[in-house]
């Protein structure tokens, strides 16, 4: 018997060493053709070939035909790629707008090399490092070029600013300057605070501990989270925010694939926020990590999500990089939520398909009423506290759903919009009026109150429209009159303090924030949405 055995043993591992080399050789002939392929272009072709865009459209095709988020990132875009999930870039620390084909400073970044060697808002960059940058039609990719670069590197810059006789020369050395991503933070009312999160970078759970500690010397009580256009980012920063609203240990996410053990993220007990209300609000471009945060706590029965349902995106990444510093990013594992819901949407009718199925959101009403989305039974689930029924395959479905506002939507504001007219509008008229405006409003309190456009100024933003080839509507600019002149407002608020004033502003006009401020401020009707008597 033990001599049968062994002949067993011996025979399964024969058999796996041949299958396994069987695979290795297939493989291998596999790669050896598309070398072979290319390399016959390089020594055979008729043309001479670019053989480096070949490789990368070769490499961009297989992938696309695994699955919608498995990408080729060029060498020069990997580091572009980074910077916003990193947290920090290496810079001079300005934020700047191009007005009339001139560098405007709208504000030196707090701590950073530019403030400390004295730039100020309003200064215009003249030359960087001895080139003229004004009058020759310079982007914001350009400007952006030239001023960043590796820590500790120098830049020269000569500036006019109003009120000097001279031109005004600066030598700043490059620092790190971060990257926020935290749009916003302030208090909604007197109990209710708002924190809106742009990504989910190295940073975030920083910046967001750093906001609520804020908002709670405000007396804050319970918090409305905005990931709406929220696209995702890093995985560990959606469960450290996730795990703020826990006393206990709770199972946050999954992930599995065929070649990534099962690698389980719980909550470690003790959240800080663990005894809010929550109320977290999506739309269609919240993907990724948004959804794993938004979903640990709809599956736990912890917090309202608000809005419409999430984008659908379920597959985890991860980068291989290549010998010349490109990137694969190569889906590895999907990710389920605590009830072992997979939200990633269908792709199996390939890329083109997946991103038509995503566009006719647009169209087949899915915006304005939650009774056009329809899901199977078998992507039913259950939470695992009160048994409230949620769905996977496709996004998250909102516990509370909001219908798109389309109430100030004319095609006169989208050509405004298209244009960038309430931009390049808002650049000219604060640069004109900026001592006036600082002295006369001393904080945004003041500002939020008392600020409004005359009717002169209302002219002449029509004025500026037309001459940007945006015809004048009577009809559709009374219709979109108030939403134009919100964001007009906040535009020129950024010019002045910080995001966070430009969204406490158009806020204002938000149907999602009424609605979810409503519902949090009923105790009764908030818990029984989830399902608590």
């Amino acid at each position: 018997m033990k001599r049968i055995i062994k002949a067993g043993i011996f025979l399964l591992s024969f058999v796996l060493i041949v299958v396994q080399t069987v695979t290795a050789q297939v493989l291998n002939e596999q790669t050896f053709k598309i070398g072979r392929t290319l390399s016959l272009i390089d020594a055979f072709y008729v043309d001479t070939a670019q053989m480096d865009k070949l490789a990368e459209k070769a490499i961009v095709e297989v992938l696309r035909n695994l699955d919608p988020h498995s990408t080729y990132i060029s060498a020069k875009d990997v580091k572009d790629m980074n910077e916003p999930l990193n947290g920090n870039f290496d810079g001079i620390g300005i934020q700047f707008n191009i007005l009339r084909d001139s560098i405007i400073v709208i504000e030196p970044i707090a701590g950073g090399p530019s403030e400390k060697v004295g730039l100020k808002a309003g200064d215009r960059i003249l030359t960087i490092d001895k080139e003229k940058v004004t009058g020759i039609g310079i982007a914001t990719a350009g400007v952006r070029s030239k001023l960043m670069g590796p820590k500790g590197t120098k830049v020269n810059i000569t500036i006019f600013r109003k009120g000097e006789k001279d031109i005004l020369d600066f030598t700043i050395i490059r620092d790190k300057i971060p990257i926020n991503s935290l749009d916003a933070a302030y208090m909604l009312n007197k109990e209710t605070g708002y924190i809106k999160l742009n990504k989910f970078a190295a940073t975030t759970d920083k910046e967001f501990s750093v906001a609520v500690d804020s908002l709670r010397k405000s007396k804050m009580q319970n918090l409305v989270l905005d990931l709406r256009g929220n696209g995702g980012g890093y995985m560990m920063a959606a469960t450290q925010i996730a795990e703020k609203f826990f006393s206990d240990q709770k199972l946050l996410v999954y992930l599995t694939g065929r070649k990534t053990p099962r690698q389980d993220y719980k909550s470690k007990g003790g959240g800080s926020l663990s005894a809010a209300r929550i109320i977290i609000l999506t739309d269609e471009n919240s993907a990724s990590a948004s959804e794993i945060l938004a979903g640990a706590l709809q599956d736990w029965d912890r917090g309202v999500v608000m809005g419409r349902r999430t984008f659908g995106k379920g597959l985890v990444q991860n980068g291989f990089y290549l010998t010349d510093g490109s990137m694969i990013r190569l889906t590895i594992a999907r990710y389920y939520t605590p009830t072992g819901r997979s939200i990633q949407s269908p792709y199996d009718g390939g890329y083109d398909k997946y991103i038509e199925n995503f566009y006719k959101r647009y169209t087949d009403g899915e915006l304005m009423s939650a009774d056009s989305i329809k899901m199977p039974d078998s992507l039913k689930y259950k939470t695992l506290v009160n048994n409230r029924i949620v769905y996977g395959g496709g996004g998250l479905m909102p516990d509370v759903f909001v219908a798109v506002d389309t109430t100030y939507n004319t095609s006169y504001f989208r050509k405004l919009a298209g244009k960038n007219v309430l931009n390049s509008f808002t650049l000219d008229y604060f640069d004109r009026n900026r001592a006036q405006i600082t002295s006369k409003y001393k904080n945004f309190s003041d500002f939020n109150g008392g600020f409004q456009f005359s009717p002169e100024e209302i002219k002449a933003f029509i004025a500026k429209g037309e001459s940007e080839g945006v015809k004048f509507d009577e009809a559709q600019f009374n219709t979109s009159k108030d939403e134009i002149l919100l964001i007009l407002k906040g535009l020129v608020a950024t010019n002045i303090w910080q995001t966070s004033e430009y969204y406490q502003i158009i806020n204002q006009n938000d149907k999602v924030i009424d609605k979810a401020l409503e519902v949090i401020s009923d105790k009764a009707r908030y818990n029984a949405i989830l399902g608590y008597k």
